[in-house]
């Protein structure tokens, strides 16, 4: 057991900016009927509330409408520029578009950087006893929403595994910097580097395989995380060897200096929340589904068209998804948190059955049979002894136009969670590495990477693999190249040409994600979030594999090769002079 003065092994994450394709940008167009905004926000419902609280007027004087996004990740959450570009149209009296440089959305957001003091207290047979965080958040000049990212990321910091005793201290720092907003996995990456590579530290300590620690002290199916949130929903046994045995974790590394590594993290989704869905049932059968879900690269109107159609008996080509149009679409919380297939999801597959539940009644009637005794098939409502086209069902009970609409919602509970409300579901992100390091450039090549998704049911399975893969991808960017770098006050790197991001030749040689449906998700068909979920255990993953490669550990990310090099070179120079003594 650690006492009062045992040391506390620090790790740090950089600052690091999202880097969408798309920087912020919005039109406003301000008249006698009030503010209608073309917007790039994941948010469009808070930045209506925040805009109407602003220029003092009804919600329903304020229309907000989000196009298509060129990428978001967190940057685009709640109210950045749309403000500004309204007062210039009052100001001058017409419509102004306002868009930023990629240079100024480099100053404009990014992600907190992190300072993790930990210990952790261990049994010699590998059980873990208790664990002490304390934690920096570098939010910058002022706070948006950096308190909740504190609260919420420090929330799991333990990790996910079965600790009693915890003591965990987090703190957001201000200073002379851009501010830190929402970013994938909301602050979570910075602690997984932190407690995953302090756990094949315990391992090494204690001599005991890095995978065999982790089983013995992970969370199982159905055991309390923390008292008053939802127990955790996943195998997390399993999914770890299914990561070891993609990578092959038994087997020797057929060269020297190449390792393997692994790490599993937990995330908590936004709670409670609050999803509101529309399906429009035409006179031609086909349907439309109006939801304030904003579609930004994601495939989210993809997944829900696909719930409409299954709940509908369509093909995909016959339901539409209507622009998020903020006004016309009906309430959505947030496109954020891995939430909008599993609980936006769950609103519109509750719309879909509640037209559903319509059409069945009408056609009934009209088929002269119970309505438990009819089916939806094909864009057909089907009797044992006849059917009907959607359409003659509606044109028989309607005459010449008219349609069916459904609703449905989606409202979080509160429960005993201490954040306020229980988590729907735990994003879970699990993932083994084996890598190759050139010890004398300190060049890391990653050879293989495997990505493990428990998502309980892919809706679109190849859409789930995308997600994965490209969030693991964005992990290599904070695990090997990027970092804001600060002069005083002064963003020495605020561009594309000073700020490597990856690309597709940094790829892994082998590079996929798992798929685990266990239908365990509280979503449409079992399904629950993920998206987040790759991104998280890229960085400590990669580095376990550094240091069974070479036996280097690094604590700051980002790993660069002058990093590992001069991590090599101490070692080199610590052996040399314990021999010369």
């Amino acid at each position: 057991m650690w006492t009062r003065d045992s040391p506390r092994r620090i790790y740090t994450f950089p600052m690091v900016h999202h880097v969408s394709l798309e920087a912020h940008c919005g039109i406003a167009r301000v008249d006698a009927h009030g503010i209608t905004l073309w917007a790039s926000t994941q948010h469009p419902f808070p930045v209506r509330k925040e805009l109407a609280e602003i220029f003092g007027l009804p919600l329903a004087r304020v229309r907000v409408i989000v196009p298509y996004l060129g990428g978001a990740y967190g940057n685009k959450s709640y109210t950045k520029l749309e403000p500004l570009t309204i007062a210039l149209a009052m100001r001058v009296g017409r419509p102004v578009r306002l868009a930023l440089s990629a240079e100024e959305a480099f100053l404009t957001v990014r992600r907190a950087g992190v300072r993790y003091h930990l210990r952790t207290a261990v049994k010699k047979d590998g059980t873990l006893v208790a664990r002490d965080a304390e934690i920096h958040y570098q939010l910058g000049a002022y706070a948006d929403v950096g308190p909740r990212v504190v609260q919420k990321s420090a929330y799991t910091s333990a990790g996910p595994y079965r600790i009693p005793h915890l003591r965990i201290n987090a703190y957001g720092v201000y200073t002379n910097t851009v501010v830190s907003v929402a970013f994938r996995g909301y602050g979570v990456p910075q602690m997984s580097w932190a407690y995953e590579s302090q756990m094949d530290e315990i391992a090494d300590r204690l001599s005991i395989d890095p995978l065999e620690l982790r089983l013995r002290n992970v969370l199982k199916r159905g055991e309390t995380f923390i008292d008053g949130d939802l127990p955790v929903d996943c195998d997390y046994a399993g999914g770890l060897q299914k990561a070891a045995a993609a990578i092959g974790w038994h087997e020797r590394p057929s060269t020297p200096r190449r390792g393997k590594g692994i790490a599993c993290t937990i995330k908590a989704p936004l709670a409670p929340s609050v999803s509101t869905a529309m399906v429009r049932l035409h006179a031609d059968g086909s349907a439309t589904l109006v939801s304030g879900t904003v579609e930004c690269g994601q495939g989210a109107w993809t997944a829900l068209s696909q719930i409409v159609a299954e709940e509908l008996a369509l093909p995909l080509s016959r339901v539409r998804f209507a622009h998020s149009d903020v006004g016309m679409s009906p309430y959505d919380q947030a496109t954020s948190a891995s939430r909008s297939t599993t609980l936006m999801g769950l609103a519109v597959m509750r719309a879909a059955r509640d037209v559903r539940e319509q059409l069945l009644t009408i056609g009934a009637r009209q088929l002269g049979s119970a309505p438990a005794t009819l089916i939806c098939r094909d864009g057909r409502v089907v009797s044992p002894s006849s059917e009907r086209t959607y359409a003659e069902v509606l044109a028989a009970h309607f005459g010449t136009g008219g349609e069916l609409i459904g609703r449905g919602t989606y409202r979080g509970e509160r429960g005993r969670a201490p954040l306020g409300g229980e988590a729907p579901f735990w994003e879970v992100g699990m993932a083994a590495a084996e890598v190759e390091v050139d010890e004398d450039t300190g060049r890391v090549r990653v050879l293989r990477y495997v990505s493990i998704a428990d998502i309980g049911k892919a809706i679109n399975p190849r859409e789930c693999e995308a997600q994965e893969e490209g969030a693991a991808m964005m992990g290599l960017g904070h695990t090997f190249y990027e970092e804001l770098r600060y002069d005083g006050g002064q963003l020495l790197n605020p561009s594309l040409i000073d700020y490597r991001v990856p690309v597709m030749s940094d790829l892994p040689d082998e590079f996929r994600s798992v798929l685990v449906e266990n239908g365990d998700g509280p979503g449409p068909y079992g399904a629950k979030g993920i998206g987040e979920s790759g991104l998280l255990p890229t960085a400590p993953a990669i580095a376990n594999a550094i240091v069974r490669a070479v036996g280097v550990r690094i604590v700051d990310l980002p790993m660069t090769p002058e990093r590992v090099w001069r991590a090599l070179d101490a070692r080199r120079r610590a052996v040399r002079d314990a021999h010369d003594r």
